[in-house]
């Protein structure tokens, strides 16, 4: 089997001051040892272009380097401007070029593939092919040379779909077309970060802790968001917890709920301590990148601005890790 990647990347320039101490904020990748931070290693801040639909990517990306994020995740579903069937190299190259240009790193592909129904899963799996081809390009160098400081590179992030519910009745096959999942990751090197979903048969942070534990595999990971416990009435530290061991990215927005509906908001305009979950991901060791993916409830309405939101989300996020940072200390 092949080894367990690690998980670094380049670092952003960015700087927090805690009282007299200059924090370099590199963001690499993945966990580093529990207890305190070392110097210059803290998660990264990013903004999902999930939530910039509307833009062309150049100006996306403009803005995100603007507003002082550090990293992105790229969709590639169906019909996105990252179609993994319908996004060649040349664009590949050309995406790459404007993220070194705005010195933003590429931390995650998203995709959405249902592995929970019942239905064929070969066109699942050759998708998931074309969206981990992707994450290898974007792990190596113009010249196709693995980047030392960024060899890890982006995950592929998806949730599995299926029926609220019914996690009992298919988690067996989960596991089961899980484990073909991670031979196909394994010949990228590129880990798979599969999320519980309120919505889908995957919902609860336990279900996601045993399929991961289940399929024992380094290339298959978690992906913790919690708005969608928080809908289910679960907190935020016992959550992070149960995920924290097999966590390799983390998405974040507010959640609740209306009429006994989910409800998705923006960071900030819920009751998520976004303070403590910095300082649950540094206590448990995650070093990886934290992004705003802003819910299609949000940006389908009218007159959602991309960048508007992307700057009220980076005001509550970045205040909220520099007051987690001066907590942790030197």
């Amino acid at each position: 089997m092949a080894q367990t990647p690690v998980h670094l990347t380049r670092r952003a320039a960015l700087r927090a001051v805690a009282g007299t101490t200059a924090w370099l904020l590199a963001a690499p990748r993945g966990f580093s040892q529990p207890g305190k931070p070392p110097r210059g290693s803290v998660p990264g801040l990013g903004f999902s272009l999930y939530g910039m639909r509307s833009l062309p990517l150049p100006e996306a990306l403009a803005a995100l380097a603007q507003i002082g994020y550090e990293c992105t995740e790229l969709p590639v579903m169906p019909d996105w401007p990252g179609d993994s069937r319908r996004f060649p190299a040349s664009a590949r190259a050309e995406l790459r070029r404007q993220l070194e240009e705005h010195r933003l790193r590429l931390s995650a592909i998203m995709e959405n593939l249902p592995l929970a129904g019942d239905g064929d899963e070969r066109p699942l799996l050759d998708r998931l092919r074309s969206a981990i081809e992707i994450a290898v390009d974007f792990k190596t160098t113009p010249g196709g040379v693995i980047d030392a400081q960024r060899q890890g590179g982006p995950v592929v992030e998806t949730i599995l779909g299926g029926r609220p519910g019914n996690f009992e009745t298919v988690k067996e096959r989960l596991a089961d077309r899980l484990r073909r999942w991670a031979e196909v990751a394994a010949e990228g090197q590129v880990v798979v970060a599969i999320k519980a979903h309120v919505s889908n048969a995957m919902q609860r942070p336990d279900q996601l802790a045993w399929l991961v534990k289940e399929v024992a595999s380094p290339w298959i990971k978690a992906t913790y968001d919690y708005s969608h416990f928080q809908v289910q009435g679960l907190t935020l530290a016992a959550s992070i917890r149960e995920i924290g061991p097999h966590l390799a990215f983390v998405h974040v927005k507010d959640g609740q709920l209306v009429d006994g509906r989910p409800r998705f908001l923006l960071p900030g305009q819920g009751q998520t301590d976004y303070e403590q979950m910095w300082r649950l991901l540094l206590e448990l060791g995650y070093r990886g990148d934290v992004v705003v993916e802003v819910s299609s409830q949000i940006s389908s309405a009218a007159g959602y601005d991309p960048p508007a939101a992307a700057r009220q989300c980076h005001e509550v996020l970045a205040s909220a890790r520099r007051r987690a940072l001066e907590g942790a200390g030197p």
